[in-house]
C-alpha cells in the first residue's frame, strides 16, 4: 500500500472515530456539563489512558513494529514466534499492573487530581469510576499489540477502526442512562470497560485471518524479548514524560472548578485534526521507514519523511488557523446545550485556541519520531521528551500562579514546539533534510491558510447572530467549515501548493 493510501485509510477511520467522539462529548456535555460529576469522570478516564499511552500504544508499539517488521522478512513462522513471545510478556505484565493499580487507586488518584481531596464526594466518585474502567487498560493494550501486527502487515483499516467501538459503546451507554435518568458517569465507565472486550475480539480476529494466529506461551525473557525491552524502556520513559505533562496540567486544573471539563472538551476539539492527521502519519510511516532502512534505502526514507510532513502540514495548518480564529463558535455549535452553558463555551474556546498554537508541533512530532524508532533509536526521543517535560512543568506551575489555568495549554504548546524543533535539528544531522518540493510548498501552504483565516474571520463576524440560536449553530458552523475548505483549496491551488496529478499519484499502489 502506498503512503497516500495508508494515510487515507487510517485518517478516514480515525475521522469517523473522532466524529463519533464528538457525538459522545456532546451527550456528556449536555448531561454533565462542567459539574463535579464531569470532572470526576474525566479524571478517572485519564487513569487507564495514561498507562495505555505510555506502555501499550506508546512504548510497546514503537519498539514492537520495527522488530516485528524485520521478522516478517525471515518468514511467517519467525514472525508468529516473535508475536507469541511478545503477547505472553505483555499480558503477564499488564495483569500485574492492573491488579496493583485497581487496589491502589485511591493513592493513584491523589497523584492525578490532588485538588479533589477538598471535596470528598468528587474524589470518591473519581476513585470508583477509575476502578470500573481500569481493566480497559489490559484489554486495549492487547488490542494495541494485534493492531501493531496488522499495521506491520500493511493492513491498516481494522486496527484504525477499532476505536470506533469505544465511542459507540460510550454513546449507547451514556445516551441510555440519560434517557432513563440513571447516573450517566457510572454507565459511561461501564461502557468503556466493555468496549475493550469488543475491540480486542475485532483486531485479534483480523490478525488470525491475516495468518497471525498466536498461541499462548509461558512468558520468557528470550534474547528477542530483551531487545524489545531495551527499545521499549526508553520509549516508555519518553511516553511517560509526555503523559506527566498532561498529568501536571490535570493536577493544576483540579484546583479550579470546571477547568478539568473545559480542558477535556478543548482537547476533543484540537485532537480531531491531530488524530486524523498526526496519528495516521505515524502509524503508516513507521513500518514504511523500517522496511526502507532494513534495505539500506536512505534516500527512500528521506523521501517518505518529506511527503509525510507535506501531507501533515497541508491539513494541519488550515485546521490550526480555524481553531485559533473561531474556537468559541466551534465550541458553541458542538457542545452548548443542556448543562453546558455559553460561559462554558467561552472558556472551552479559549483553551482550544491556546492548544491550537501548538497543533503543528504536535502533528510534526508524530511525523518525526518514527524516523528514530524505525532506526531502533528510542533513547533520543526520551532525552528530548524529558527536557520538554521539564519546560512544561516549570511553565505550567509558574504560569498558574500568575495567569491561572490558561497557563496549562500555553505551557503544553511551548514545550511541544521546543521538542519538535530539537527532533528536526537532530534528524537534519542524520541526513533527513527538507527536499526542494517541500521547501517550495511550505510557504504557499502557510499563505493559503492565512487567506482562509481572513475569510473565516469576516464570515464569522457577519454571521455572529446565527450562533445565538440553538438550532442554527450547527448549520452555521458547517457553513463556515465548507467556506474555509473551499477558500483554502482555491488559494492553495492558485499558488501551486499542490497539483491534482500529484494527489492522484500519491494514492496509487506501490
Amino acid at each position: 500500500m502506498s503512503l497516500g493510501r495508508g494515510f487515507l485509510t487510517v485518517g478516514g477511520m480515525t475521522l469517523i472515530s473522532r466524529m463519533l467522539g464528538l457525538v459522545r462529548e456532546i451527550i456528556i456535555a449536555a448531561s454533565l456539563g462542567a459539574t463535579d460529576a464531569a470532572d470526576a469522570f474525566y479524571a478517572a478516564f485519564r487513569m487507564p489512558n495514561l498507562f495505555r499511552r505510555i506502555f501499550a500504544e506508546g512504548a510497546f508499539s514503537v519498539a514492537f513494529v520495527p522488530l516485528f517488521t524485520k521478522t516478517l522478512e525471515d518468514g511467517g513462522n519467525e514472525a508468529r514466534r516473535f508475536g507469541e513471545e511478545a503477547l505472553a510478556m505483555l499480558a503477564s505484565a499488564l495483569f500485574v499492573v492492573t491488579l496493583i493499580a485497581t487496589l491502589g487507586m485511591p493513592v493513584l488518584m491523589l497523584a492525578l487530581a490532588a485538588g479533589f481531596t477538598s471535596e470528598p464526594s468528587k474524589y470518591d466518585t473519581a476513585v470508583l469510576l477509575a476502578r470500573i474502567m481500569f481493566p480497559y487498560l489490559f484489554l486495549i493494550s492487547l488490542t494495541a499489540l494485534f493492531s501493531a501486527v496488522l499495521n506491520a502487515l500493511g493492513k491498516f483499516a481494522v486496527a484504525a477502526g477499532a476505536p470506533i467501538i469505544l465511542n459507540l459503546f460510550m454513546i449507547v451507554f451514556s445516551g441510555t442512562a440519560l434517557l432513563l435518568g440513571w447516573q450517566v458517569e457510572i454507565w459511561l465507565a461501564l461502557g468503556v470497560a466493555l468496549s475493550g472486550i469488543a475491540q480486542l475480539a475485532l483486531v485479534a480476529g483480523a490478525a488470525r485471518r491475516a495468518g497471525m494466529r498466536f498461541a499462548f506461551r509461558r512468558p520468557r525473557l528470550t534474547p528477542d524479548m530483551r531487545r524489545l525491552l531495551a527499545l521499549a524502556a526508553p520509549a516508555a520513559l519518553a511516553g511517560g514524560a509526555m503523559q506527566i505533562n498532561l498529568m501536571v496540567g490535570s493536577v493544576i486544573a483540579s484546583f479550579f472548578d470546571g477547568v478539568v471539563a473545559w480542558l477535556t472538551y478543548a482537547d476533543r476539539l484540537y485532537q480531531l485534526p491531530l488524530g486524523v492527521v498526526g496519528i495516521a502519519v505515524g502509524i503508516v510511516l513507521m513500518p514504511d521507514l523500517s522496511r526502507r532502512l532494513k534495505l539500506g534505502d536512505q534516500a527512500g526514507a528521506v523521501h517518505s519523511l518529506n511527503r509525510s510532513a507535506e501531507f501533515a502540514l497541508a491539513l494541519t495548518l488550515p485546521a490550526t488557523v480555524a481553531l485559533m480564529l473561531i474556537p468559541v463558535e466551534i465550541a458553541r455549535a458542538v457542545f452548548e446545550r443542556g448543562a453546558y452553558t455559553a460561559g462554558d463555551a467561552a472558556m472551552t474556546g479559549l483553551a482550544t485556541a491556546l492548544f491550537a498554537t501548538g497543533l503543528p508541533a504536535f502533528v510534526l512530532n508524530k511525523t518525526l519520531t518514527p524516523a528514530f524508532f524505525a532506526a531502533e533509536d528510542s533513547k533520543t526521543p526520551l532525552r528530548l521528551s524529558l527536557w520538554a517535560m521539564g519546560i512544561n512543568t516549570v511553565l505550567a506551575i509558574a504560569g498558574a500562579l500568575t495567569l491561572g489555568w490558561v497557563a496549562i495549554p500555553v505551557a503544553t504548546a511551548i514545550a511541544s514546539w521546543v521538542n519538535t524543533g530539537w527532533l528536526w535539528l537532530l534528524l537534519r544531522k542524520r541526513g533527513y533534510a527538507l527536499d526542494a518540493r517541500l521547501r517550495h510548498r511550505l510557504p504557499r501552504l502557510c499563505i493559503a491558510s492565512l487567506a482562509m483565516g481572513v475569510v473565516l474571520w469576516f464570515a464569522a463576524q457577519a454571521g455572529a447572530s446565527l450562533f445565538e440560536s440553538g438550532w442554527l449553530r450547527v448549520p452555521a458552523l458547517l457553513g463556515l467549515v465548507l467556506l474555509g475548505m473551499a477558500s483554502y483549496a482555491l488559494v492553495a491551488r492558485l499558488l501551486g501548493a499542490f497539483t491534482l496529478a500529484e494527489l492522484k499519484a500519491g494514492f496509487r499502489r506501490t
